[in-house]
């Protein structure tokens, strides 16, 4: 498999860069030991005739280049990056930024990917298949340095210091970046909002730097017309139905408020959050929000059974005696969701806001 060459031309080529001191640093999620091989996630995304279809006709709309596009550093700065064309060699990193890429028809110009934590869906496995996955979940400097990429499309976390290093330094030798906006690191004390707009501006702004802004404009098309069809069917709702974003944590839970990703999903689907402040929240506090209904946020990463996590995340609400009094556990509306379809979702957005429209108002028929 192309992922195990990495490995052979670092080798050869390492004796050439040893002049350069760079200090390669995997995060947290990166340790190889909790981690499947590439060769064995490549045949778990394997598929047999799901590859994405490049026959349908888009191309009414065309890039022009050269192409001036806005991003932000790893400071949460903004930068600006210029494209003279559609880059060639792309490295993807998370399962975000490679989804959207093999969404977008996108594979052949993919150099390298990493950082899956789950199988990507059905539809893209064979295309996925077809690409460089490497050995590191977060490449090294080393790593990427010899893929020689034109551009490098991840989250604002990679470009930290102790990882890939700024977007900035790579930007300067030619290889420009672009960073997940959802996933733009804070400035100091100031954070910023995680929106479904981000995401659609995400899939776009790839869209047309690539020229299929067709492509990427059809598929935002779906997620903002799943939104319309569950206002228009709930428009006459007089009360709208009240919800807490919840994932446990060791003693208390993180509570997904207005300023993140599933909390903008679920105001504008019309539900209202019943804590917006985003703040941790103990039994307590849950007990004294009494929401309608309760999102369970779980996410089970390479190794998992998704099964397994999702039951051992639901029971700490549904088989807790102390939150037996809430009216979510008392009539059955605790709802399962996966992060990866409510944070930095990219492509999964879609299906994060149909499982938030189907916990809101299960009455309703959604047209998926």
């Amino acid at each position: 498999m192309k992922g195990k060459t990495t490995k052979k031309i670092l080798a050869a080529v390492l004796a050439a860069a040893m002049s350069v001191s760079i200090t390669a640093c995997g995060s947290k999620e990166s340790d190889d030991s909790g981690r499947k091989n590439p060769d064995s996630i490549r045949q778990e995304n394997q598929g047999e005739n799901n590859s994405v279809s490049k026959e349908q006709n888009f191309g009414e709309t065309k890039t022009e280049y050269p192409l001036t596009v806005d991003s932000y550093d790893n400071n949460g700065e903004e930068i600006t990056t210029v494209y003279e064309k559609a880059p060639e060699k792309v490295l993807a990193v998370y399962q975000g930024s490679i989804e959207t890429l093999l969404a977008l028809g996108l594979e052949d110009k993919l150099v390298g990917t990493a950082g899956l934590d789950n199988e990507v869906p059905d539809d893209m496995k064979a295309a996925f298949s077809k690409v460089n996955y490497l050995d590191e979940f977060t490449p090294s400097k080393e790593t990427v340095t010899m893929l020689e990429p034109d551009m490098i499309f991840s989250w604002g976390s990679i470009f930290s210091d102790k990882k890939l290093g700024s977007a900035q330094t790579w930007i300067e030798k030619g290889v420009n970046t672009y960073i997940n906006t959802n996933t733009r690191p804070k400035q100091g004390e100031i954070k910023h909002n995680k929106t479904l707009e981000n995401e659609y501006k995400d899939l776009l702004t790839i869209g047309e730097i690539f020229d299929v802004q067709d492509k990427a404009q059809a598929i935002v098309n779906k997620m903002k017309n799943t939104v319309t069809q569950v206002l228009e069917a709930t428009k006459d709702m007089k009360e709208k139905p009240t919800a807490l974003i919840l994932e446990s944590g060791k003693d208390t839970f993180t509570n997904y408020g207005a300023s993140s990703l599933g909390g903008d999903m679920l105001t504008q689907l019309g539900g209202k959050l019943a804590n917006p402040d985003g703040a941790d929240m103990g039994k307590e506090d849950i007990i004294a929000a009494d929401p309608e209904i309760i999102f369970v946020v779980y996410m089970p990463y390479e190794g998992d059974d998704p099964e397994v996590v999702k039951a051992e995340k639901l029971k700490k609400i549904m088989e807790d005696p102390s939150l037996a009094s809430l009216q979510a556990v008392k009539n059955g509306r605790v709802v399962p969701i996966m992060l990866s379809e409510m944070y930095a979702s990219a492509t999964r957005t879609q299906d994060g806001i149909i499982k938030m429209a189907k916990g809101l108002y299960p009455e309703i028929n959604i047209k998926e």
